[in-house]
């Protein structure tokens, strides 16, 4: 296993990370928990092959995960870092952070948390939540009191609001210690705050590594952008993340044995590549977007439309099918989005506005034509 310094916590964490989220289940009396036998020997065998980098939150698992966790690192805990999250929306009256954090300790059955998030926080919940009920202070009070080691947040917002979260904690006086972002090949949106992070001294940690299990599919995605003999997506997507010289750690989500050995094998050895490789990589995903048929840079100067067509949102599925040879992926993501009530080609009033706005002057209208039939 190859370990990264993690920022200017002090620690050295495995490159790659056990996302917690995805424990095998079996159901008793009509209820989902988790498989223990199981779980116990995918930990053991992810800390016997090196990861030392466990990652939960309170409803992972039918709110069974933190638990399990516990449970099945009991005789090695003092040998790994633990790191869970608080849902900000249980903050409604003072001492809220504490007593959650409390629950937290009592079902990993430990004393302290060595990463404590703010959980997937916006810049929302950032100003009218933790701002306004002091929660960075309950956090520095619950740090000094050695319930948690490290303060950090998971994030889902516009990137540049990462920027802000980092220096508006900065400037209150309790900097945040490490981040949890999305970030993979097809998702680069948060590499510039990854930098960013890293030049404050926060460790990184990326979720999502293979696209939420898009870039789990083979495909020869490898050979197409470089022209060179394909691998595996699979391995072509960690490969990336883990090539970035901004980001410490890969955090998957495990569900099985054969998936730990995968990955494990992965982050062992010449686990990424070089930065050269990486840059090539790169340039060659966004040169041959450029060469897709419908080259749409999801600027979103489209946006809002009156009528309420997310037209990046779909214009991205037809990326999936046509650069990335996704299509099974990019249908599925098509129906997701028209079962959730989203707004197709037959609302638009033809109105133009989109047409008018768009960089790449692309004929909207008549693209959405298509890439809905296709997809029908």
């Amino acid at each position: 296993m190859n370990y990264r310094k993690f920022g200017n916590t002090g620690e050295e964490i495995s490159a790659l990370g056990f996302g917690c989220m995805r424990f095998p289940e079996l159901e008793v009396d009509g209820k989902k928990i988790v498989d223990l036998d199981k779980t116990d020997e995918m930990l053991a065998k992810a800390y016997e092959q090196g990861v030392n980098y466990f990652d939960t939150a309170p409803y992972y698992c039918n709110s069974n995960s933190e638990a399990a966790l516990g449970h099945g690192v009991k005789a090695f805990r003092e040998k790994v870092l633990l790191s869970s999250k608080f849902p900000t929306e249980v903050a409604k009256k003072p001492g809220d952070f504490r007593r959650q954090l409390e629950t937290t300790l009592k079902r990993l059955d430990t004393e302290y948390l060595d990463f404590y998030h703010f959980w997937g926080i916006n810049k929302g919940s950032f100003d009218n939540i933790m701002m306004k009920q002091d929660l960075l202070k309950d956090a520095q009070l619950a740090k000094e009191e050695g319930l948690i080691r490290h303060i950090s947040f998971s994030f889902h917002d516009a990137p540049e609001v990462i920027k802000y979260i980092i220096d508006t904690s900065e400037s209150y006086g309790v900097p945040m210690e490490s981040m949890l972002v999305q970030y993979n090949l097809l998702d680069r949106s948060n590499e510039e705050m990854l930098t960013y992070a890293q030049s404050k001294g926060l460790g990184t940690v990326a979720m999502g590594p293979v696209g939420g299990g898009r870039l789990a599919a083979p495909t020869e995605l490898y050979a197409k952008l470089t022209g060179e003999k394909s691998v595996p997506t699979y391995e072509l997507a960690f490969k990336f993340v883990l090539g970035n010289p901004d980001l410490n750690c890969a955090l998957s989500g495990m569900e099985n044995l054969d998936m730990v050995m995968k990955n494990t094998a992965l982050a062992a050895g010449s686990t990424s590549f070089s930065e050269e490789e990486w840059k090539k990589l790169g340039d060659a995903m966004e040169q041959i977007k450029k060469f897709s048929e419908l080259y749409c840079t999801g600027c979103k100067y489209c946006q809002p439309c009156p009528v309420g067509i997310e037209i990046p949102r779909i214009f991205n599925m037809f990326t999936y099918h046509n650069v990335y040879g996704l299509t099974d992926h990019a249908k599925h993501m098509f129906k997701d989005y028209v079962e959730k009530g989203g707004k197709l080609r037959e609302a638009c009033v033809n109105c133009g506005m989109c047409e008018n706005k768009c960089p790449q002057h692309l004929k909207i209208r008549e693209e959405l034509d298509k890439v809905e039939a296709i997809f029908r």
